[in-house]
Parts: structure tokens; C-alpha cells; sequence
């Protein structure tokens, strides 16, 4: 299973590979590293979308380490390079101070057409594939498609979806579906949420009132809040983070569409500016087109 997610990994890395650390990486293969080199590497992180403040922040530690063991050869300075990316995208995923109640709760956040009602898809399909009952809420009741999309993605992966009429009170669907959940003794419920309202504040509020619903019954849950973030938003991608973060305390992070960008570089300023753990990455359009996020592996893939 471990060498699968591996090689999904690098598939979907391929094309920031092949772009921009391809060339990156090929700085090193000279036997000194001077000055013209890291001008050049900072201009392609940043072309990456690893972003300025985030490119500065790694360039520096790896100036300090390259002092500090006194290295000079360009392969063991590209070494330094990689050990710094590994350890600021290494976040640990915080575990529950308590035991965790059945159902476990997860709420899925996010803006529209980022990839997040498929993503939960994959969670659930992941998730049945390991013998959990799960259940999925149809909770974004605002768009009579994505009440639809999901309950065909649960009756394709042969799951159940609790879901009310468009337009209902996304609260009490979520309401009934922790009670079906209890009842039918669910391992998990995962929370399809809107993604837009009429203004910003109206969908922050909407998404606070689920949470406090969930916690009814549960002061625990939602155990986890989980923003789907489209990859190929970049930059824009962090501004949203924000958002989200402030409204309902995001503790983890579903990088969606990852293989259709060719700047995978976001992925460290994410780690960096938010101090948010990727916990997955989607790595095509099958329901088995996921992988858990792992630093070590995510950098040797990027950089190999």
C-alpha cells in the first residue's frame, strides 16, 4: 500500500518536477554553489508558487545549515535543500486529548468547484475499503447539484447519504444524519458543506452553526475539520485557508487536483504560512486517486 501511494505521488508531482525543480535541483550538479546560484534557485521557487515570503524563510535556513557544517559541494548542498523542505512540511497531525466517540465527525470545508465533494468521496470510498460504516451528509443544500452529485457518489461507492429537499436548513440535516448514524452504528460521518452564499459572512455563519450542531450531542465534534483546497488555485488558495480557518479551526488539509498543476511548490508555502497539516493529496479523478500527505516522500518525489 505504502509503495502505491509512493508512486501516486509521484505521478501526480510529475509536472512541478519536470517545470520548475528539475531545473532547480540541476543548480547543484556544479561542484561549488555560489552566489549566482541562489539568486537563480530563489527566482524558481518563487515561479513555483512556493511564494517570496515562504522562499526567503527556506533559503535561510538552508544558507544556515550549508554554514554551519560548512558544506561547499553542490550535491550536498542540494541535500541541506531538500532536509529543510521535509522539515517545514512536516506537521504533526494534532490526535484527540480524549478517546474518541463513535461516530467520528468530519467536516468537510471549502469554495465551490474545488474538487471538494469529490474528495469526500474518496475519504469515503478509502474508508469502506477498510471495512468503516460510513455516511455522508448532504449539508450544502444551497445547490440542488451538489445534493444530487453526492448521492450519486454514495450509491456509487455503496454508501448512505442523508440528504433534505434544496433549500432545507443545513443544520437539521446534519441533525438527522448524526442520529441515523448512531442508529445504524456508523464508523464515520463526513459533512459535505456550501461552498458560496451571497457574501462571505452569511457562509461563515452558515458553517459555525454546523459545527455547534454537531457538538450537541458530542462536545468533541466535529473531530475533524477538514478544508479541501483546489491546488491549482495557488497563492489565492492561502487567502481562502484564512477564511475558513478563522470561522470553524481547520485542523487538516485536503490538497485536491494536485496532478493538474505544475506549481506543487504552494504545498510548502501552505505548510509554512498556515501551519495546517496536508493530511491528503488528490492525485487524479478515480476514487482511488488519493494519498496520504508524507514530507519525505512528497520532497522525493519533487526533487528526484
Amino acid at each position: 500500500m505504502e509503495l502505491l501511494d509512493n508512486l501516486k505521488t509521484e505521478k501526480a508531482l510529475k509536472p512541478s518536477r519536470d517545470t520548475w525543480f528539475k531545473w532547480a535541483m540541476r543548480l547543484f550538479d556544479h561542484p561549488s554553489v555560489g552566489e549566482a546560484v541562489w539568486t537563480e534557485l530563489e527566482e524558481l521557487l518563487i515561479s513555483a508558487d512556493v511564494g517570496v515570503k515562504t522562499t526567503e524563510k527556506l533559503l535561510e535556513r538552508v544558507r544556515r545549515r550549508v554554514k554551519e557544517k560548512k558544506l561547499s559541494q553542490g550535491p550536498s548542498v542540494r541535500n541541506a535543500l531538500k532536509q529543510e523542505m521535509v522539515k517545514m512540511l512536516k506537521i504533526e497531525v494534532q490526535a484527540p486529548s480524549i478517546p474518541l466517540l463513535l461516530p467520528k465527525v468530519i467536516l468537510a470545508v471549502g469554495v465551490n468547484g474545488g474538487g471538494k465533494t469529490t474528495s469526500i468521496a474518496k475519504l469515503a470510498y478509502s474508508a469502506k475499503n477498510e471495512g468503516k460504516r460510513v455516511i455522508l451528509v448532504a449539508a450544502d443544500t444551497f445547490r440542488a447539484a451538489a445534493i444530487d452529485q453526492l448521492k450519486n457518489l454514495g450509491e456509487k461507492i455503496g454508501v448512505d447519504v442523508i440528504a433534505h429537499q434544496p433549500g432545507a436548513d443545513a443544520g437539521a440535516v446534519v441533525f438527522d444524519a448524526l442520529e441515523a448514524a448512531r442508529n445504524r452504528e456508523a464508523d464515520e460521518v463526513i459533512i459535505d458543506t456550501a461552498g458560496r452564499l451571497h457574501t462571505k459572512y452569511n457562509l461563515m455563519e452558515e458553517l459555525k452553526k454546523i459545527r455547534r450542531v454537531a457538538a450537541k450531542d458530542d462536545a468533541t465534534a466535529p473531530h475533524e475539520v477538514l478544508l479541501v483546497l483546489d491546488a491549482t488555485t495557488g497563492q489565492n488558495g492561502l487567502t481562502q485557508a484564512r477564511y475558513f480557518t478563522e470561522a470553524v479551526g481547520v485542523t487538516g488539509i485536503f490538497l485536491a487536483k494536485l496532478d493538474g498543476t505544475a506549481k506543487g511548490g504552494i504545498v510548502l508555502a501552505i505548510c509554512d504560512e498556515l501551519g495546517i497539516p496536508i493530511q491528503f493529496i488528490g492525485v487524479g479523478d478515480g476514487l482511488d486517486d488519493m494519498a496520504p500527505f508524507d514530507a519525505k516522500t512528497f520532497v522525493q518525489a519533487l526533487c528526484s
